[in-house]
């Protein structure tokens, strides 16, 4: 993958500017360490830089390109799946390529169609296009919201950025936080309201939108959405277009110019991307696909099987990794480790993010990059198939919020009382839980548990997957790494939105439909192993270390989070039962240990950002 920056001025001239934008890009170098490169014009400042993955020589950016006297100019962060397709089309049309990169292709599919052209991608992308002649720039990001892409404006000035980081390297963009900002962090992260750029006046383009800036102001538009309507195919049809769509989705994400793995924790998702590649590799000839495995030092030690976690994974991908004989490595992590990159994964990511999940992430994906430079990963099957607790669980499915965080009193103990009325907290949750019901296409007919399964779909899809997705890119692109996620591809999305959850609940169990769509592709215990989420530590001593550090942070008096965290609050859940729980407040991880890293992530950042309340 990449990382892209910019900005348009009607007002100032950027030429002059470019050590500005050399500030931006050089903040992306981790997520494109190959190369680097820029593009003035009078109104136009743009930048990348580039993690090679296909045609390393000839899909250099940013890329300009001519129709007569007309000239386009590319900064692209992605992957195309549909880039043979959409060259054939276009050579159809008298088109002609002087490389084979999907960046090409993207370009002269934008200058043949225009806007609409990213109607016709199959991909993970976010990009930006500047046409000179006509003055306008076009950004777009992919339909599921894979690659980011954040934009502030200035006057009339336009910035844009993959990361938040580089749109505060310009300096008109502060690191303001108001009171939106506030409860964003505090009350929904580490999720995010879409859209939400959580410094004030930031903003992230929305998957499935684009963006047209040009002289006569800011145009928005979404081009993708999830539509209700009935689902006509029977169920033996249901499971057989999902089981063709997969396929084809994962062995399209085969296609890579560098060294290529998959992510394998023994569990279904994962299990059948690394089925799906290995069975390719074979059948073409090539030598065994590398899988990676993580685990933990003394986790066979420490682990206990609860109802989030049932059994534990290492037994589980050595036996995928034996059974189609990948060449699989096992990454172990040891737990102080764990804690000590907190701060590293919260700059990594911008903002505070899921402690140690997003730390694994980060450490897993460093050992990763030194063997292989793409990677295929299971995410988001839970979100599409309906595979969390909050799916099944009838107090989850009932509860008037977001169904992963229905303990808003464990937040309120550590917000200080004056924060969290300033904020107006358990309000400002319940207005964008509404505003995301009132998002949800509805199915006219529907009897009432029906649709409110959709809604439960809905809100997983819109409000819960992003944080995954989010964790994804920027812990992977921390280093390098680009994780793939065929899951996502939007065509499965789409299909599978409309399936009704009788279909989706077969054999009521979790993603109980996927797994009998991939019947005969995986061993039966692992095709129907009781789905585990995510491995972590189970080691006390991570308690003891973020507790430990948190209350240290806390106990200076000049800290900049004092200015919100409630310091007799802290002391109050880390003397009870709470610190050691079991019962998460985000998600499935984040419990009691995961509350005290969040407050490391939140103190880290607020120092690195030099975060302003306002």
């Amino acid at each position: 993958m990449c990382g892209i920056a910019g900005w348009i001025d009607w007002e100032q001239e950027v030429n002059g500017q470019r050590q500005i934008l050399d500030r931006m890009v050089a903040t992306l170098a981790r997520r494109g360490p190959d190369a680097c490169g820029t593009y003035f014009s009078q109104c136009a400042a743009i930048g990348h830089r580039r993690l090679s993955v296909v045609d390393p020589e000839g899909g250099k950016q940013p890329m300009i390109r001519w129709r007569g006297n007309h000239a386009y100019i590319i900064t692209y962060n992605g992957e195309l799946y549909n880039t043979s397709e959409l060259r054939q089309e276009l050579e159809a049309k008298g088109c002609r390529f002087t490389t084979t990169s999907d960046t090409e292709v993207l370009l002269q599919s934008y200058i043949e169609w225009g806007p609409d052209c990213v109607r016709r991608l199959n991909g993970i992308y976010a990009l930006g296009i500047w046409d000179e002649k006509q003055e306008t720039l076009f950004l777009a990001r992919d339909r599921i919201g894979v690659k980011p892409l954040f934009y502030a404006q200035r006057g009339k000035a336009l910035l844009f950025a993959s990361e938040l980081k580089a749109l505060l390297a310009h300096p008109a963009v502060k690191p303001a936080i108001d009171r939106e900002g506030l409860a964003e962090v505090l009350m929904l992260g580490p999720a995010r309201t879409p859209g939400h750029g959580i410094f004030r006046d930031v903003y992230e383009l929305k998957p499935g939108h684009s963006l047209v800036y040009n002289r006569e102001g800011l145009f928005i538009e979404q081009y993708w959405k999830l539509v209700s309507q009935p689902h006509e195919d029977s169920f033996e049809t249901t499971t057989a277009k999902i089981r063709e769509i997969l396929l084809d989705a994962v062995e399209r994400q085969l296609v890579s110019d560098v060294p290529l793995c998959t992510l394998l924790s023994g569990g279904l998702d994962s299990s059948t991307i690394t089925a799906i590649a290995a069975l390719a590799y074979k059948r073409e000839g090539r030598a065994p696909i590398h899988s990676f495995a993580v685990d933990y030092v003394d986790n066979d030690q420490y682990f206990l099987p609860d109802s989030f976690q049932p059994n534990a994974d290492r037994p589980w991908a050595r036996k995928v990794a034996d059974y189609y004989q990948t060449d699989h490595t096992e990454i172990m992590i040891d737990t102080p480790e764990l804690a000590e990159v907190l701060e590293d994964a919260a700059i990594a990511r911008d903002l505070p993010g899921m402690a140690d999940v997003d730390t694994s992430l980060y450490l897993f994906s460093r050992e990763i990059k030194k063997h292989a430079t793409v990677g295929l990963s299971g995410e988001c099957a839970d979100e599409v198939f309906g595979g969390y607790p909050w799916f099944r669980r009838q107090d989850m499915i009932q509860a008037n919020t977001f169904p992963w965080a229905t303990s808003p009193a464990i937040r309120r103990k550590w917000i200080l009382p004056e924060v969290a009325k300033y904020i107006r907290a358990e309000e400002y949750v319940r207005d964008r839980y509404e505003q995301a019901l009132g998002e949800v296409s509805r199915l006219e007919g529907e009897d009432p548990v029906a649709a409110r399964m959709r809604e439960i779909f809905y809100l997983s899809l819109t409000r819960f997957m992003p944080t995954l997705l989010d964790r994804k890119d920027r812990m992977s692109m921390a280093f390098g790494l680009e994780l793939r996620v065929p899951f996502c591809d939007h065509r499965l999305v789409e299909y599978v939105w409309n399936v009704p959850w009788s279909m989706k609940n077969y054999q009521d169990r979790e993603k109980g439909l996927l797994r009998h769509a991939l019947t005969g592709l995986l061993p039966e215990d692992v095709l129907w192993r009781k789905k585990s989420p995510y491995p972590k530590t189970h080691n006390p001593l991570f308690l003891d270390i973020v507790k430990r550090r948190a209350l240290a942070i806390l106990s200076d008096p000049a800290t900049p989070i004092r200015q919100v965290i409630h310091l007799d609050g802290v002391k109050e859940i880390a003397q009870s039962g709470l610190a050691n729980s079991n019962i998460p407040w985000f998600g499935q991880l984040m419990s009691g240990p995961q509350l005290f890293a969040y407050i490391i992530q939140l103190d880290a950042w607020m120092k690195e950002y030099r975060v302003q309340l306002v």
